[in-house]
């Protein structure tokens, strides 16, 4: 953990260090859409589509904490999407989790799928034992969204090499600071920045992340031409976020620990899955591969309406889809198709003092019962 704090310590120092006097410590919001550009194109801004100051500053501090060349973009979806389209052609074959992030399986079946590309899926925590041969790209989301079901990063990867096939790892649950999956073996991440890494609720955004210079360079190729970029003030925004992230990300954690282990022991909670806990059926693993057991905890209540009463009785936990902001939020998933139980909840733990969310928590469970014990 020492190397990982001294790289965020070094974030910090890229995002603002200024020598000359006068200058602003925060990097410039640059709004423009042209550059000064006589003679022969030459330089590193030419046309906004390609380049801008602001990103320049954002994708140096990402590049930096990821420890990896780094490329941003107007939201997660936009990310997957570079990585998608730049990497698989007709005749190539994906896994993907059958159990992760759905609109990446919507995206697949609706746009992959018709232009020759055969899509597979399967369980996240069986992906380990697929097989892999005559894949082109295997992609991971672990802790899956939102069952927190684990995948093990490195013996995917080994294999995965092993049959020719590229990893994506979607890291987006966890940001650099609680997973590191490229040290694992994976080939690159894509995040969703609208989560933790921003973490204000106030901006879409997404990056891509990877040693791989031949998927960099096809990833860079697809947001220039196809025009998926973000703004300077969304980027700015992100870049704020940034320099709190290891506070509120670790504040989250905690809040998220403290919490798991006192809904385990509620009536009204029929089960809890969090890495974090010894009942998680990958513990171990969660323990040998996550930094942090991170900021989502899925709670199982009797039913939909203990689910729905449960959330409307919180008082500090926000009824909202998305995760990864200061404060905690929850719903009931199944309400969008998701394979999960009718009472299945998913709860955003924020940072909230730890004794005062679990009071809310606690009171709003005992009130969701209807008055059962």
């Amino acid at each position: 953990m020492d190397a990982l704090n001294t790289r965020f310590a070094e974030c910090l120092h890229l995002a603002t260090h200024r020598r000359n006097p006068g200058e602003p410590f925060e990097p410039a919001i640059v709004n423009t859409t042209i550059y000064a550009l006589p003679g022969d194109p030459q330089g590193p801004y030419q046309y906004a589509r390609w380049a801008n100051p602001t990103w320049t500053a954002l994708e140096e501090v990402l590049s930096l904490l990821e420890n990896a060349e780094t490329l941003i973009f107007p939201s997660g979806m936009a990310a997957a999407a570079a990585v998608l389209y730049s990497q698989l052609k007709p005749g190539d074959r994906v896994l993907l989790p059958s159990d992760g992030y759905y609109t990446i399986r919507i995206a697949a079946e609706k746009f992959l799928a018709p232009m020759g590309v055969t899509v597979l899926t399967c369980p996240t925590a069986a992906v380990e034992r697929e097989s892999f041969d005559g894949l082109k790209l295997v992609w991971v989301e672990t802790p899956s969204n939102p069952g927190l079901d684990l995948a093990d990063i490195g013996a995917v990867a080994q294999r995965a090499h092993t049959a020719g096939a590229l990893v994506v790892v979607d890291n987006t649950t966890m940001t650099p600071i609680g997973q590191r999956p490229l040290e694992l073996g994976a080939d690159a991440i894509v995040s969703s920045d609208t989560k933790a890494v921003n973490g204000h609720s106030d901006v879409l955004f997404g990056h891509v992340a990877s040693n791989n210079s031949s998927l960099m360079a096809g990833v860079r190729d697809w947001r220039r031409i196809c025009g998926a970029i973000p703004g300077a003030f969304e980027t700015w925004l992100v870049q704020r976020g940034l320099d709190t992230l290891e506070l509120r990300f670790t504040r989250m954690c905690e809040n998220a620990q403290d919490l798991a282990e006192r809904l385990a022991g509620h009536a009204q909670v029929r089960s809890v899955q969090y890495p974090g806990l010894a009942t998680h059926p990958a513990h171990p693993l969660a323990r040998r591969q996550m930094r942090r057991f991170g900021a989502l905890i899925g709670i199982t209540l009797a039913d939909a309406g203990a689910a729905e009463r449960f959330i409307d009785a919180c008082r500090y936990v926000r009824a909202a889809t998305s995760f990864g902001g200061v404060h905690s939020s929850a719903e009931r998933r199944a309400r969008w198709g998701e394979p999960v139980a009718e009472g299945f909840v998913r709860f955003s733990v924020g940072c909230e003092p730890a004794g005062t969310l679990w009071q809310d928590v606690s009171r709003a469970l005992d009130a969701s019962s209807g008055g059962r014990p």
